[in-house]
C-alpha cells in the first residue's frame, strides 16, 4: 500500500542512484512499520533542473510525496519521516538539507490493489502501530 514517489532532477545525484533509493526507503518503511517489502512501491518522476522551484525561484531540491494508511501513532510517523529522510540521504548520496518529504495518510478503503481493497492498519496482523 505505500506509495512513495519522488520528483528528481534528471542531473540529480538521486537521478543516478533509483535502485538504491527503491531498496532503502522499502527497508525503512519495513523497518518503521512491519509491512512486507511487497507492499512498498516507489516510483521517480525524473524532471530538468529548470522545472524545479521553491518560493517562485529555480531549486535543486528534490522532492518525495508519500501515501500511507492511517491508523499509526504520531511517535511511529515522525520515526518512520526520519528513516525514510536518512534512506534517502544516504542512498542518493544527497545531503538531507536538501530533500523534502511529505507523507499523506488515508483510509484503507481508498486504495485498492490486486481488484482488492487494502485493510486498515489495525487490521494487519503484521503492521505496527507505535
Amino acid at each position: 500500500m505505500p506509495n512513495y514517489q519522488f520528483v528528481i532532477a534528471d542531473d540529480s545525484p538521486s537521478a543516478g542512484r533509483k535502485a538504491e533509493i527503491a531498496q532503502a526507503i522499502t527497508v525503512a518503511h519495513r523497518t518503521v512499520t512491519g509491512a512486507p517489502t511487497g507492499y512498498v512501491f516507489v516510483s521517480f518522476l525524473e524532471v530538468p533542473r529548470s522545472s524545479l522551484f521553491v518560493s517562485g525561484a529555480p531549486s535543486h531540491h528534490g522532492r518525495m510525496v508519500g501515501v500511507i494508511r492511517r491508523g499509526r501513532s504520531d511517535d511511529l510517523k515522525r520515526r518512520l519521516m526520519l528513516a525514510l529522510g536518512e534512506a534517502w540521504s544516504t542512498a542518493g548520496e544527497e545531503p538531507l538539507e536538501d530533500l523534502a518529504i511529505f507523507i499523506h495518510e488515508i483510509p484503507g478503503f481508498q486504495a485498492m490493489e490486486d481488484g482488492v481493497l487494502i485493510p486498515e492498519a489495525w487490521e494487519d496482523a503484521d503492521a505496527i502501530l507505535d
